[in-house]
């Protein structure tokens, strides 16, 4: 492994070929040892510098000319989320995704990040010594690293808005402005706009299902703004790949966007219209009958799709209760999870939407959907909540 360093300072340094330049800012040495060895046991990633505060970052920004930061929350000198805008302003186009620990405390600052143009946020193990932890930081960072960074080999595209703040939202909302990024990773198969679509359903939707993962936060948070008609009459449930404490502030977050009750689900709470149900993390959600009523069943079982929270339990699980009357929205995400649950929704009768390519930070999981066949639509973050009310008013096309 080794530590290379850019010889020339550049504002955009979009690259066509060669390895991802990453820069690890951590004053953890352990962290940074153990980052650093990942990375340069990659083929397409290479470290560009180890760094112990943010303030390096800053101050070095320019001469090494990195890809993408893993950058630390709490370090001496200058923190993340200082350092971040910093960053950011003397490299528009740089991938930052924030590591801190599972606190409240640092996924309130994870979601600030994020609001501030992080691009995402990875849970560090309290201790590296246990293996499992080890093993699912060490596989989700390189995921990211490589997902989020293959942005730099594609044209810019629409970003999606960044994280609403935790304030209250006032009366009349602003317009959101957006930090641009670049778009998500090449896939094999064909972009969004060649892709074919299928009918929707001519059952009437009794529900909503969403899943989302990596840029899912930001998405669901420009999303529930629009869905105030739907929520209001009909049961709103969302699976977001994220841990434990970051879906508690996640449902704070969404309860303030949507001026709607939102909160992590509760095993046995009765599933209404009106409020906004999310999985709370590392547990699955169910919907399951309950007498005459649907009910939330929270599941501690395996990772599906390597992921717990996974979209596709919940997606399944509503075919019992609502039959085809299940209209699902799969939003911006890495791997393919929701895609087996959308097929079986589909089959039922009920109807998919998924993300297009170009509103997508990464375009796995909506793209597994739309290259599977079985979206009704295919469509920019933009106009999902409007067609999403169409459908629930009655319109069949």
């Amino acid at each position: 492994m080794s530590v290379a360093f850019a010889g020339n300072s550049t504002t955009s340094s979009s690259r066509e070929a060669g390895p991802l330049r990453v820069m690890i800012v951590d004053d953890s040495v352990v962290i940074r040892g153990l980052i650093s060895r990942w990375v340069g046991a990659e083929h397409d990633m290479e470290v560009a510098a180890s760094l112990r505060t943010g303030l390096e970052a800053v101050n070095q920004i320019e001469r090494i000319n990195p890809d993408v930061a893993v950058l630390d929350i709490e370090m001496p000198e200058l923190d993340g989320i200082s350092a971040l805008p910093q960053l950011l302003a003397k490299k528009r186009d740089l991938v930052i995704i924030m590591a801190s620990t599972l606190t409240r405390r640092n996924a309130e600052i994870s979601f600030k990040a994020l609001s501030l143009g992080a691009a995402d946020y990875i849970p560090k193990p309290e201790s590296t010594r246990e293996a499992s932890a080890a093993d699912i930081f060490h596989h989700d960072l390189i995921q990211k690293i490589r997902h989020l960074g293959a942005r730099l080999r594609r044209k810019p595209a629409v970003a999606s808005p960044p994280l609403a703040p935790a304030s209250p939202a006032p009366a009349a909302r602003a317009p959101v402005v957006a930090r641009p990024v670049a778009s998500a990773p090449a896939v094999s198969a064909p972009s969004s706009g060649a892709l074919s679509t299928r009918p929707f359903s001519t059952q009437a939707p009794k529900v909503l299902l969403i899943g989302s993962s990596t840029g899912g936060p930001q998405a669901l948070m420009a999303l529930v703004t629009e869905l105030g008609p739907v929520i209001d009459r009909f049961p709103v449930l969302i699976t977001q790949h994220m841990p434990p404490t970051f879906t508690t502030i996640l449902a704070e977050h969404l309860a303030r966007a949507s001026r709607k009750p939102a909160a992590e689900a509760v095993d046995g709470e009765p599933v209404k219209p009106g409020r906004i149900y999310l999985a709370p993390g590392g547990k699955h959600m169910r919907v399951v009958r309950s007498g005459a009523d649907v009910a939330i069943a929270l599941d501690d079982g395996p990772a599906v799709n390597f992921c717990k929270p996974a979209v596709d339990p919940l997606f399944t699980s509503a075919i019992d209760i609502w039959h085809g009357a299940i209209l699902s929205v799969i939003l911006t995400g890495m791997g393919s999870d929701g895609m087996r649950g959308g097929k079986d929704i589909v089959a039922a009768g009920g109807s998919v939407i998924a993300q297009d390519e170009a509103s997508s930070v990464v375009w796995g999981m909506p793209g597994a959907a739309a290259n599977a066949g079985i979206c009704a639509a295919i469509l920019p973050l933009n106009q999902i909540g409007a067609k999403v009310n169409r459908l629930f008013a009655g319109d069949r096309a």
